[in-house]
This record gives C-alpha cells, sequence and structure tokens, in this order.
C-alpha cells in the first residue's frame, strides 16, 4: 500500500500542572486566552482560547485545594496544527513542571478507505477480533435535520476505562457537515488514552525521536485489538497465534509508515461572528449594562491594536480561506 494514503494526528491533550498560571501557560501553548464567568471540571476559574476552525482550549484553575493548579484541554482544532517539535515541546514543559496527562487522543486516518466500516464489523461478528475490550458497540449516525445518516462508528471498550477506540467513516462525517476537505479523508480509527495510558503514552513520545512515533502507536492499536483468522468458538492460546487477516495486517503496515499531518486551518469570518455569539456573549451583555457601550468601543479599539496578518487578511481580502493540510516532507 502506498502510504501516502495513511496518516497520522494528535487529535485530544488535556493535561494538569499542579503550579502554573495563565501567563507561563500562554506562550507555550499560544494563542489568546481570556477569562470567562464559569467554572470548568470542578476549578471555579475558566479560561478559553480560541485557534483555527472548530480550535478551543480550556483551563480551570483556582481550586480550594491547590489555587494554583492548572487543568487545560485542548480540542483538535488546535493539537492537529501541532508538529513532531511542537508536541515534544509542550510534552516536556508538562513533565518539567511536575504534571501529567490525563488524555490524549491519537487518530490514524486510512484516507482512501481501503477498509471499509463494514468489514471491520464483518470481522467482529465472526469472532475474529483478539482484544483485551469486554465491550463492542456499534452507534448509527443520523442528521436530526435531514434524517441523513452519517454512518455506523465502532466502539471498542467504554469510556470509562483507560483506553478506547472508535472506528468511523471521517470523510462521511465530513461531508454531512458541508466541510470542503472531507474529500481528504477516509475511515479513522481513533484511540482515546487515558490517566495512566495516556501519560506512558505521552513519555513515549518524548523519549523516541519522531520517525518511531507512527510504529509505537500502531504497537498500541494491534496491543488493544487485533483482526486474526480465528474464530468466537477458539481457545484464547489459538486466537493469539492465528494468521493476521490479510487486510488488517496490510492496513497496520501502512499505518508504520504513515506521516503526522500538521493542518493548517483558517476561520472564515462567519466562523468567527458564530463563536462570538456562542462563547462571550452574555460577558458582553454584562458588560454593556455594567460599563456600558463606551467601554465596549474602548475594547474593540484595544483589540484592533493586536490584529495579526491572520486578522487583516479577513478584514481586507474576503478571499475563501478553505482549510487545507500540510504534510512535512
Amino acid at each position: 500500500m502506498d502510504d501516502r494514503i495513511f496518516t497520522a494526528t494528535l487529535d485530544w491533550l488535556a493535561f494538569t500542572v499542579p503550579q502554573a498560571t495563565v501567563e507561563e501557560l500562554g506562550p507555550v501553548i499560544g494563542g489568546d486566552w481570556f477569562e470567562t464567568t464559569t467554572g470548568f471540571r470542578g476549578y471555579p476559574t475558566c479560561w478559553l482560547t480560541n485557534q483555527g476552525r472548530h480550535g478551543v482550549g480550556k483551563l480551570g484553575t483556582g481550586a480550594p485545594r491547590n489555587a494554583q493548579e492548572v487543568h487545560v484541554d485542548l480540542s483538535a482544532g488546535i493539537v492537529s496544527t501541532w508538529d513532531e517539535a511542537k508536541i515534544r515541546s509542550v510534552l516536556a514543559w508538562v513533565f518539567a513542571r511536575g504534571g501529567h496527562m490525563t488524555r490524549m487522543d491519537v487518530a490514524l486516518d486510512d484516507r482512501a478507505a481501503g477498509v471499509s466500516i463494514a468489514q471491520v464489523k464483518q470481522a467482529v461478528d465472526a469472532g475474529q477480533a483478539v482484544t483485551r475490550s469486554q465491550k463492542f458497540q456499534v452507534i448509527a449516525g443520523s442528521s436530526l435535520r435531514s434524517g441523513t445518516s452519517t454512518g455506523d462508528t465502532l466502539y471498542f471498550g467504554s469510556r470509562e476505562s483507560q483506553t478506547m477506540l472508535r472506528v468511523y467513516d471521517k470523510r462521511l462525517e465530513l461531508e454531512q457537515k458541508g466541510r470542503d476537505e472531507a474529500k481528504d479523508y477516509g475511515v479513522r480509527w481513533e484511540l482515546e488514552l487515558k490517566k495512566d495510558r495516556a501519560q506512558a503514552c505521552a513519555k513515549a513520545l518524548l523519549t523516541l525521536p519522531p520517525e518511531d512515533w507512527r510504529e509505537f502507536l500502531v504497537g498500541i492499536l494491534r496491543s488493544y485489538v487485533d483482526f486474526r483468522e480465528t474464530t468466537r468458538d477458539a481457545e484464547p492460546w489459538e486466537k493469539y497465534r492465528a494468521p493476521l487477516l490479510a487486510w488488517w495486517e496490510a492496513l497496520t503496515e501502512g499505518f508504520k509508515r504513515c506521516r503526522l499531518v500538521v493542518e493548517k486551518v483558517q476561520q472564515t469570518f462567519d466562523e468567527v461572528c458564530q463563536w462570538l455569539g456562542q462563547s462571550i456573549s452574555a460577558m458582553l451583555a454584562l458588560a454593556y449594562f455594567r460599563r456600558g457601550e463606551q467601554f465596549l468601543q474602548e475594547l474593540i479599539y484595544a483589540g484592533s491594536k493586536k490584529w495579526k496578518a491572520r486578522h487583516l487578511a479577513m478584514l481586507h481580502e474576503g478571499r475563501n480561506m478553505r482549510p487545507y493540510v500540510l504534510r512535512p516532507i
């Protein structure tokens, strides 16, 4: 198989640091952070950042047990834009501050959809999935507005466990959302690692050279689930010694040679307005009634002094800024 049709993406990152400030974290993660009026994950104080399309970061702090502890959740829209050097620098900062990972999601994409969701489900039904997981379920997705199917998602494991695998048609999901980049995707194998497993994975990525990351991640995938020429009634030792299914062997070999995708995503002006309405309209209303219109005008003026190239592009050019994907050589 051509290795160019396989890619890996960091899809979620969450961590806790026992002592840090927003001012210290900002340069590490990037973006502009602002305080909200609500808490986050039990922390009374919450800060938000919005980067790129659908990229949201949340920081909770001020807990009574440790007022300087911070917990951070970063969505795919932020962490998928990081290259290997950026990932390593963030992980190194967290561990240097005595922090620990609480969640790390890694997406392995079969962009040509060489293995279908139906093919995977058929193997599971035939008892050919050799896995430590005790739970498997299929959830059918559909659009509430149109009733159109968004495809089945296969779940190995549960949300309560430290490892869970999701397999779904990423292309179909993006098509239903009207996203232009849908054609660049296929079937996604997404590992969600939590607590000790997230911690172990992060430390391994920090230790291993980047060229070995993909083989390591495929090793995690295969240690969790394998597809072999066996049956449901076979003895456990027979299952683990059975030959791999041909499609699974080819797929995992492709994943071992894949490239880490660095996504370059930019927001449209309409998306910025939508995010403002959803995220900070309540605070803007509060500021207006407490401080008046003049205060908001001063904020707007101060904000215009912080414009960067991407802001000016939206203001002046008005071009269609389609998201695109860069694959580093």
